[in-house]
């Protein structure tokens, strides 16, 4: 700051001291007040050119992170879709198994059986009715070969912080197959449980091929199960990766505010401070204007 000079009024050198320190308060309050306005530390690249070229890439990461936690939601209700169809397939499986159980006594007839063989024939077409039902955005999740993740349109997770560390596509399906009852082309993918009106259980009047059926509706029993735990197993890996992003996206988000949001607390105290200064500098500039007007008593 220069030396005043009060005798030589052609250059008020304490006037322009006054001015360049009251500019300089009225930048820093305009900053402050900005900051406190927007609730951002860093509103202009020249404010920390650095700073915001950090927070810019802890920004794009924090998005993604965010869309990634989208994403495994997602992925989580459709394989909760999943298990929904296959846990109701397994009930019904259930109650095939012991009207199967029924058939197999001597204590009923071939009618009765007839009968019962007719309840699982309904039974089965309702399986059918299930697997076709139980669809995620128009893609069938149990039916036919039951896989999940092997297609573009099925794709659960591409992006290695999705689902795999490796970085490639995931997919995803049943060891069992699909769960289609009449789907008897698809060579062991199926049930295996074909009824039809002319069913074994009432081509006899003993329970000797009721045996049969039974048999084959434990070992349809057993691959649904098979299903249901492949799909809990999995959620329970989506789950675990949702835990890990989401503190991931928290830490994020906290390095992203600490460069890039401002602290209102100082803000406030710093804007409270310049505005004082700036009344003071205001003052001080009109006390400089009109000391030189003391060398007019030299001429008195």
């Amino acid at each position: 700051m220069a030396s005043e000079d009060v005798t030589r009024v052609a250059g008020n050198i304490g006037a322009l001291n006054a001015l360049n320190s009251l500019n300089y308060v009225n930048g820093e309050l305009a900053t402050h007040r900005t900051r406190l306005a927007t609730g951002k530390r860093i509103n202009y690249a020249y404010e920390d050119p650095a700073g915001l070229n950090l927070a810019t890439t802890f920004d794009v990461r924090r998005q993604g992170l965010k869309v990634a936690l989208s994403a495994l939601g997602d992925s989580k209700n459709m394989l909760a879709t999943a298990e929904g169809g296959l846990r109701k397939v397994q009930d019904i499986l259930v109650k095939m198994k012991n009207k199967a159980m029924e058939a197999i006594g001597d204590t009923i007839g071939a009618e009765e059986r007839k009968a019962i063989a007719a309840q699982l024939k309904d039974y089965a077409n309702e399986i059918n009715s299930i697997t076709g039902q139980t669809q995620w955005n128009g893609t069938q999740l149990i039916s036919g070969s039951g896989t999940m993740g092997s297609t573009a349109s099925q794709t659960i997770g591409q992006k290695s912080f999705l689902v795999d560390s490796t970085g490639g596509s995931v997919g995803f399906s049943f060891s069992g197959g699909g769960f289609v009852v009449n789907d008897v082309s698809a060579s062991g993918a199926a049930l295996g449980l074909g009824f039809t009106t002319t069913d074994v259980m009432a081509a006899s009047a003993s329970g000797t091929n009721a045996y049969t059926v039974s048999g084959q509706i434990e070992t349809a029993l057993s691959r649904v199960k098979t299903g249901v735990r492949e799909v809990g197993s999995f959620m329970a890996r989506l789950t675990f990766k949702e835990d890990a992003l989401s503190v991931q996206y928290t830490n994020t988000e906290a390095a992203y505010n600490r460069i890039m949001n401002a602290n209102m607390a100082e803000e406030q105290v710093e804007s409270s401070k310049f505005s004082i200064l700036q009344q003071t500098a205001t003052a001080m500039l009109s006390q400089a204007n009109v000391a030189p007007q003391f060398i007019l008593s030299l001429f008195q």
